[in-house]
Formats: structure tokens, sequence, C-alpha cells
């Protein structure tokens, strides 16, 4: 694989990757090992990857999922308690902050979902297509998870309908 090919996938993915694994982990430390080994794979498995670029962010983003996933299974991560929040600022903007928070209180289905859906842009088909999901379960979880945001947001005063 070209080194300039992997620069730019590394270039334009890496802030999706650590929203990604950040809003799975809730630490920074494990988001920033998740992003390095999701661009050793990428590395390990570009020549075996289909070419389109649509794909590859697809793999890249179920593959951010997954190790996301294996990171909290790990038995380490259970006796670790969180201190604070205090990197959101350097991944999410001052305005996403509060969102983020309350999205925090979701299922990480939820919150992957709500992600895909409003801030990368996919519609529901593509989000059934990177989650391996069949596309009524993400539009019932996508309806769940609105359901319960707006709930979340309605107790903490931030949104009142």
């Amino acid at each position: 694989m070209e080194k300039h090919k992997i620069k730019y996938l590394v270039e334009k993915y890496s802030d999706m990757i650590m929203r990604i694994a950040y809003q799975n982990s809730f630490n920074k430390s494990d988001s920033e090992d998740i992003v390095q080994e999701v661009f050793i794979k990428l590395i390990n498995y570009i020549d075996k990857l289909e070419k389109s670029e649509e794909y590859i962010k697809y793999w890249i983003i179920r593959v951010t999922i997954n190790l996301s996933k294996d990171y909290n299974k790990n038995s380490w991560n259970k006796k670790i308690v969180q201190i604070s929040q205090n990197n959101l600022n350097y991944y999410f903007e001052p305005e996403e902050i509060g969102v983020f928070k309350e999205l925090s209180k979701l299922k990480p289905i939820y919150r992957n979902i709500i992600y895909l859906y409003y801030y990368e842009g996919y519609k529901i088909k593509e989000i059934a297509k990177i989650l391996n999901l069949k596309e009524n379960t993400v539009n019932s979880n996508l309806t769940r998870a609105r359901k319960k945001l707006k709930e979340i947001l309605e107790e903490g005063g931030i949104f009142n309908v």
C-alpha cells in the first residue's frame, strides 16, 4: 500500500475514529489506543479491502466500534474509575459537549446510531450496513434513542417541550 494513501486516510478519519472511540470508552488513553489499533488493522488489511473509500470508511467505523466493545469488556477497564471528562474540549466543539454528556447516558448501540445518523449524516440503510444490523432494527433503535434522549434532556432541564 502506498504511504500517501495511508497518510491521507489517517488525516481524514482520525478525528472521526477518536470521537467514536471516546463516546464508547469515555477514556482518553483507551480512545487513543483504539485509534492506533484501528490504523494498524487498516495497514494490515488495506490490500484486502474493497478499493472504494466509502467501503473503507464503513470498515473503519465498524472496526472502531468493535475495538471499543473489546476495550469495555476488558477486566482491567472494569476496575478503573473515571475521574472526569475534562478531555471533551479536545474532541468536541463547545456546543456539542452538553449534548455529548447527555448522550453518554444512552446505551452504546443508541449512541453509535445517533452519532452515525446525525453527526456523520448516514441514512438508516447505510447504518444498518455499517453495524451489520437489519434496517428495521436500526430504525427502531434510532426511535428509542431519540425518545430516551428526549427524556434525559427534559429531566436535566436542558430541553423543555
